[in-house]
Order: structure tokens, then sequence, then C-alpha cells
């Protein structure tokens, strides 16, 4: 007979008289995967287990214990635990809905407290009480969740505690589990969104107002002032059509001719002048530095079919947004019936032309409207009818043949007469999303005198913004994947790289420095993924309880900084041990049954022991014998042969 204790790992012992119990986690299933493999192919009967089942290492319920040795559990523990009050779970939800962008979501659970009030309080990482909720109905044992909203007005990583205490300050059986972490990351951005427009109007003027209020997004803007240079008319020689100031450069063929045919452009927040001094983009290196795209009243004559294709990638495999305004020549007007964009557009275009005249139309939003944050201004849905209702009529409305199957329609255009025409139409499309807003004349929202009016349209496309960047991928990725493996706590970091295409990149270097709770820093560098392309991996362990904050850094070959990103986690191993007060009876009996064990008393502990010379031992005896010490195989291998000589002696094969 062997004994062990196990808490964060699987320790010998030759009694259990220094028993001390003061470890910081119960990882059940890493202690019985030790023992498993410990005595492997060795004549094992049996696993007493004294435990309460309260495993901090499970990840699910789907664990096989049919592969483990038959496990006899002995249930330590009662059902009666008296007052308490614990922060079971907490949960982050993050929406583009500009008012609480942020929802944390905390279930609290309640012993004994009846007719008690139970004081819940969200805190920042300074201790500082952001909101606090009184809770009086509390049913016993009953998870009761809150909603704490808040928009926070700092990006990157932040850290928010939810803390339950009962108001009368009774005695509970533990107050290790009145509190738990959750953490915020807001560090995605800044999203850039590239505007194209065919010609000056008024919808750029309030959207770039709009967003200039959102620190998260930044607005690049590119407006065609003419579809040709303008041309100064020289005393030339009849039939003379190309530039007089060109001539004495040799013979020039007519295509080679500096010709007055080129746009002219005005960009508005460019970065350097080298950024969009051609146009738009024609590489994928410098179109997919954007996170979205947004084309108003331009027709599709102004790309070429590279520059389509770009766009088709950019959503595609990039990642990005694309929005397509209702002006003059968008949709059917502008010609992107059998272009690639309109294929990624959420709608079935319409040769006919965009509905006008005397008609005005009602935006309103359709019951999938509703459900989406973002196309919400308020909360509430009385207050969003309010908003909704102070909106001007619009009388231009793009029409379209149906919408696509993948789409859904966010809103309505209410004509006169009744009929619902599709206002705003969005879609996933590969990695991305595309929209349409059908609305030719938005503006009008802006020009309405009230000043409510106004805060209503910028608020909206703000939202929309955000919405449209959402989905987007960044050159540097990182996804953390908690690991509760056999010996401690772990988390695997993983970080994609891609170059400048969005394409993965496997000759980078990716450096993490993780800063812990205590205040110490970690180097690690990531190691290359051996089962996919341009991802890096590092397992840290956090067996320390508290934040966790890494700062991820990748460099290209030549030492070049590619992109760097701010990552957390949380590790509340000694909350997690109290998350559950009552024995977990329900596993315990799940892994006796699986295994082939069976649950015992304690008070029959004896009897178990008197009996086990009854019980059947699983005993497993590797057994080795040559196969060509049997006669059946031998004898299979001598007809081979003689098959073979008789095959080729009848076709005279040497």
């Amino acid at each position: 007979m062997r004994r062990y204790t196990f808490d964060t790992r699987l320790s010998p012992v030759t009694n259990f008289a220094k028993l001390t119990l003061d470890g910081s986690d119960s990882m059940l299933l890493g202690a019985m995967q030790t023992l498993e493999e410990r005595f492997n192919e060795r004549p094992l009967a049996g696993i007493l287990l004294f435990s309460d089942g309260n495993a901090t290492d499970l990840l699910g319920p789907d664990v096989d214990w049919a592969k483990l040795p038959p496990i006899y559990p002995v249930v330590m523990g009662t059902n009666e635990i008296g007052r308490d009050i614990r922060v079971d779970r907490v949960s982050v939800n993050q929406t583009n809905f500009e008012a609480n962008p942020i929802t944390i979501v905390a279930d609290v659970i309640a012993h004994g407290m009846e007719g008690e009030a139970v004081l819940v309080e969200l805190l920042d990482e300074e201790d500082q009480i952001v909101e606090q909720q009184i809770v009086k109905d509390f049913d016993e044992g009953e998870r009761f969740p809150l909603r704490f909203q808040l928009k926070p007005q700092r990006r990157g990583i932040a850290f928010y505690r939810v803390r339950a205490s009962a108001l009368s300050k009774v005695s509970e059986a533990t107050q290790e589990n009145n509190s738990r972490l959750a953490i915020v990351d807001r560090s995605g951005g800044p999203y850039r969104i590239l505007y194209v427009a065919g010609r000056p109007n008024w919808e750029f003027k309030f959207l770039n107002r709009a967003i200039e209020q959102d620190r998260e997004v930044q607005l690049v803007g590119l407006t065609r002032l003419a579809k040709r240079e303008p041309k100064f008319t020289f005393r030339s020689g009849r039939g003379e059509s190309s530039n007089p100031l060109f001539k004495g450069f040799g013979n020039q063929d007519r295509e080679e001719i500096e010709q007055y045919d080129e746009p002219v452009f005005l960009r508005f927040g460019a970065e350097d002048e080298a950024e969009l001094r051609d146009g738009f983009p024609k590489t994928a290196d410098a179109l997919f530095r954007y996170d979205a795209i947004i084309l108003d009243d331009v027709e599709a004559n102004l790309f070429n079919q590279d520059q389509m294709s770009l766009i088709d990638e950019f959503v595609q495999r990039r990642g990005g947004g694309l929005l397509m305004l209702g002006g003059q020549e968008s949709f059917a007007r502008g010609d992107y019936r059998r272009t690639s964009i309109g294929e990624i557009l959420p709608v079935y275009l319409d040769p006919l032309r965009s509905l006008a005249g005397d008609v005005s139309y009602k935006f309103s939003l359709t019951r999938e409207g509703w459900l989406e944050p973002w196309a919400r201004i308020e909360a509430t849905e009385e207050q969003q009818q309010q908003h909704l209702d102070r909106m001007p009529r619009f009388r231009t409305l793009n029409r379209v043949r149906a919408i696509k199957p993948a789409a859904t329609v966010v809103a309505h255009a209410e004509s006169d007469d009744g009929k619902l025409h599709p206002a705003l139409v969005v879609q996933e499309f590969g990695k991305g999303r595309t929209a349409a807003l059908l609305i030719g004349d938005l503006w009008r929202w802006h020009l309405r005198r009230e000043k409510t009016a106004g805060d209503d349209a910028e608020r909206f496309w703000r939202q929309m913004a955000r919405w449209l960047v959402g989905n987007g991928q960044k050159r540097l990725m990182i996804d953390s994947q908690r690991e509760l493996l056999a010996a401690s706590q772990s988390l695997r970091i993983e970080a994609t790289v891609r170059d400048a295409e969005f394409r993965h990149l496997d000759n980078a270097e990716v450096r993490i420095a993780i800063h812990k709770p205590d205040g110490n820093q970690v180097d690690l560098t990531a190691e290359p993924s051996e089962a996919k392309s341009g991802v890096y991996e590092a397992t840290i362990a956090s067996g320390l309880p508290g934040a966790y904050r890494a700062e991820v850094v990748a460099t290209a070959e030549d030492g070049s900084e590619i992109a760097r990103r701010d990552t957390g986690w949380v590790s509340e191993t000694i909350t997690n041990e109290f998350r559950r007060l009552r024995p977990n009876r329900e596993l315990l009996q799940r892994m006796a049954d699986q295994s082939g064990g069976e649950v015992i008393a304690a008070n029959r502990l004896d009897h178990f022991v008197r009996d086990l010379s009854k019980r059947r031992i699983p005993i497993t005896e590797p057994i080795i014998e040559p196969l060509w010490h049997k006669w059946t195989f031998f004898l299979i291998a001598i007809s081979c042969l003689v098959g073979e000589w008789g095959v080729r002696r009848l076709r005279g094969l040497p």
C-alpha cells in the first residue's frame, strides 16, 4: 500500500500524522492521472480517495474516468455549511454600445441569508467603488445574477473586483469566496477607417465630426474633387491632344503621352505625405493597414479590377469591414451589380434607380435591430423609441431587389404608403463583415434644430464605426487558453503573427514580459508552434493568486518591430478552492462508476477492508510471442513464396 497527499501536486508520505491541509488547490484530476502514469502496466488494485470532490482542475464534465484504475472515494464533509455568501462566477461582455460598452455579470449565491440584505460592489484597481447594488430577496442556494455597466476612461487592460458582503456583518463559514476579479481588455485600437467619396458631401462632414470624439477610431478621408485633371487649352497645332509642356522628350507613343485623365483627390487625416498620395491603394500592404472601408457616392469605375479584388481580400482574408452608403452613385446606380464589390455586399442590387420624388421614408428598427446594441442609442425600448420618433423623414433610398440569405435587416425604411424597404442590412463575410446603408440623405438627421437630434446621429455613427471594425484582425493577435495541467495551473498564450499582407509569418520573434501580482517581472520567448503556421506558443505557470499583465512584442527577422499587444489574466486559486462548500457527491459517484470502483461511506471503511480479499483485482501482464513461432504464419509465408514462383513460371518471367 502506498500513501499520497495532493494539493497542487501529488506527494508521497509515510503516514498522515503531519497532514497540514494548507494547499491552495485541489488538483484532483491531475493527482489521479499522475498515479495512473506512475503505475502504468503494473498491477494496481485501486485508489482509495479521501476528498470532498471539489476539484479546481476540472475544465468540464467530460472527463473520461474509465481510463483510470478503480477509484474508491470516501466522501469528506457534510451538507450543513451555515451562512455563506459567494461570488460564483464573473463574466465580461463587451459591446459597441457607446453609453455603457462594458457589462460585467456577477453570479452571487447565498446560503442562510433569508431576510438579510447583501451588498454587492464593483471596485476598480485602486479599490474605488464604481457601482454598488443591494439585494434583499436571495433564495436559498439560488444563483442571483447582477449586472454592472461601465465605460472605461482609458485604453488597455483593466481589472475590476466584484465583492459581496452582508450589510449586517453576520459571520460566515468563510470569506475567501466573497470576491472575484474581472479583466477588461480595451487594447485593440486605435482602429483606422478609410472613407472614400466620389464628391464632397455633407455626409463626410457629420461622420468626421462624430468620429473625432471617439479615441478608439480614426477616420482617414479620400474625396474626389474632379474626375479628370483640369485642362488648360494651349494654342497648338490642329489635332494635337497632348500637353505641349511635355514636348521635346523624344518620340513618345500615344499611350505614354501625359493625358488629362487622372482624377483629383483631397486627403483628410493622412499620417504622412505618402499615404493615399496616388489615390485609392493599389497594393495589399497599403490597403490592409486600415480596419474598415466606407464607400460613399462613388461609382465602380473608380476602381480597377485589381483594386476590387483587393477589397474582396480585405474583407475575406484580412477580416476588415466594408460599408456602402446610399449616395447618388452607389449600389446599382454605381454599376456595382456584376463586380466583386457587389458580390460581397449583403443585398442583391436592383437595376432600377433609387426611389426619389415626393416619397418620404421613416427609419425604424426591425426585431433583429432591437437586439443589436450597436444599432440602438438607448438601453431601454421606451427611450429608444423616443429617439426614433425624433428622426426626420428621409427622401432618398436606394432600392434593392432582395437581401442575401446570410444577411440581416437591422432597420427598415417605411414609405408614405406603409411599405417597408430595407434601410440597413449587414452580414458576416469571410473573416470580416459588410453593411449596406441604403438611405442616401442621412445628413438630414444632423440638420434638426434640436440639439439631442444631432447627438443621436453622432452616437449612431460612432457605434456603427465600432461595429464595422469590431471583427477586424491585427498583425499580432493574442489568444489565452487556460490549461489546468496535472502538476500546476498554467496558461498557454498563443500569439499569431502576420506580415503586412496579413499572411502568416513564420520567421518572427515573439517576446513576452509578464508582470506578476507580487510585482516581479518574468521574460519569456514564445516558441513556434509545430501544428500551426505563424503561431507562437508559451506556457506560463499561474500559481500565485492575483492579476497578471503581459506585454507581447513581435519583431521581424531584420529586427524591426511588427506590433505589440497587452494581455492579462486572473489566477484565483483560493477563491476556486472555496467555490463550493458542500461535498461534490455527484462527481465522486461518477468517478467511481466510470472507473469500476465504489463510493465508500466513512463508517464502512472496516467492512471495505475486510471485503478486499473477495474483490476482483485487475492485473495487466504483457505477453510477447514472436509470430514466426506460430506454424500458421510460417505456412502463409511459404505459400506466398510458392505462389509467386508459380505465377512467374506460367508467364515466362525469370
